[in-house]
């Protein structure tokens, strides 16, 4: 059974800093892409940001290219996000996912998703 387990949300201020991490547990995580997306209060999921199985691309959605940064260990199974310059937009529950293959990062190509850390940002 995949688990996908986020963590490192809270409440920061606006320009602050916050790191979220994804562990994953029951697959063979260095084989598979991960990906995080946002999903704030009425508005649809937000595809944010992609790393490869062997994390040797990357990629960003332009609301956050520049500001956020994907990495990921895969002897530790976990995918994190560096969120830097955060905005009070940037206001919602975000989601990693485990992609289907090493290199797919496309919107219905994640077959598991972790349950979601909140992040508020807020003065």
């Amino acid at each position: 059974q995949v688990q996908l387990v986020e963590s490192g949300g809270g409440l920061a201020r606006p320009g602050g800093s916050l790191r979220l991490s994804c562990e994953a547990s029951g697959c063979t995580f260095s084989r598979y892409a991960m990906s995080w997306s946002r999903q704030a209060p009425g508005k649809r999921l937000e595809w944010l940001s992609g790393i490869y199985s062997d994390g040797s691309d990357t990629y960003y959605a332009d609301s956050v290219k520049g500001r956020f940064t994907i990495s990921r260990d895969n002897a530790k199974n976990t995918v994190y996000l560096q969120m830097n310059s955060l905005k009070p937009e940037d206001t919602a529950v975000y989601y990693c996912a485990k992609s289907i293959s090493g290199t797919r990062l496309g919107l219905d190509e994640y077959d598991y998703w972790g349950q979601g850390t909140q992040v508020t940002v807020a003065s």
